[in-house]
């Protein structure tokens, strides 16, 4: 039970959610772009089929990769399972950076001088989804109404 109220302890303090809505008003229009094609984007189809074609990724890869930029995003917003949610968001980070991005260097393509996007944008990811696993969800988070039932609060 103890490993359980750890994945989502969380503090009262508004750090927490500062991280948390940023973070998901980051990813979350992003992951709208890859599951129903929003913004631009492919949809879920157009998407898989990239993944798995053009960047060779295996579809479970490319499936989590869809779900953890939507539904992880929306978890991360509203305070469920954050810590989860952040892990997981902290290795697709790393591996879109070394599979993708590393090569185009650590500025993005502002200008549309360079063939690919750097990896400035993954390493603020990566940052904030550090912070919130280290940090918990914080304030008016449904990780603390658990932890607050489990514990007979």
């Amino acid at each position: 039970m103890q490993k359980f109220t750890f994945l989502f302890s969380s503090t009262d303090h508004i750090t927490g959610l500062i991280i948390r809505l940023t973070l998901a008003l980051v990813i979350l229009p992003h992951g709208c772009q890859l599951l129903f094609g929003w913004f631009g984007g492919y949809g879920f189809a157009g998407t898989m089929q990239y993944f798995t074609e053009v960047e060779k990724l295996p579809w479970l890869i490319g499936f989590m990769v869809i779900m953890l930029q939507s539904v992880g995003a929306l978890f991360i917003l509203f305070g469920v399972a954050s810590r989860l949610v952040a892990l997981g968001t902290v290795i697709m980070f790393i591996g879109m950076i070394i599979t993708s991005h590393a090569e185009y260097g650590f500025f993005m393509n502002w200008f549309g001088t360079q063939k690919g996007e750097g990896y400035e944008y993954h390493l603020l990811v990566i940052g904030l989804a550090l912070a919130l696993l280290a940090s918990g969800s914080g304030k008016w988070s449904v990780d603390r109404v658990i932890v607050k039932g489990v514990n007979g609060e």
